[in-house]
């Protein structure tokens, strides 16, 4: 939670997203790897993690910090990512809940 809060300090995200990924049955692990291989190499990021969904075995959550909503939006042409999404999509089945917004950077006392 350090390097978190350092990243809020220091660094100051101004775009979150966190969204629901249902894998095919099965499938949950693999497209895991698929999506965590290539988070180092996007400018704008601060945070991209991939979390399992305890609840649904076929579920992952993706929790992302960028700098604005336009370094997220140009990560999506980088090759590396536009290659995961080709290599991922046929591992999804769906999407659940996805939730844009604006992290608090000093919270009122």
């Amino acid at each position: 939670m350090a390097a978190l809060g350092k990243i809020m300090e220091e660094e100051h995200p101004h775009y979150g997203l966190i969204g629901q990924i249902i894998a095919q049955p099965g499938q949950r692990a693999a497209l895991a790897a698929i999506l965590t291989e290539s988070r180092a190499r996007m400018p704008g990021n601060f945070v991209y993690l991939v979390g399992e969904d305890t609840a649904n075995p076929d579920a992952l959550w993706v929790v992302e910090l960028w700098a604005d909503r336009q370094a997220h939006a140009a990560s999506l042409d980088l090759p590396q990512v536009a290659a995961a999404i080709d290599r991922g999509r046929p591992l999804i089945a769906g999407f659940g809940t996805r939730a844009e917004f604006t992290p608090v950077i000093d919270a009122p006392a």
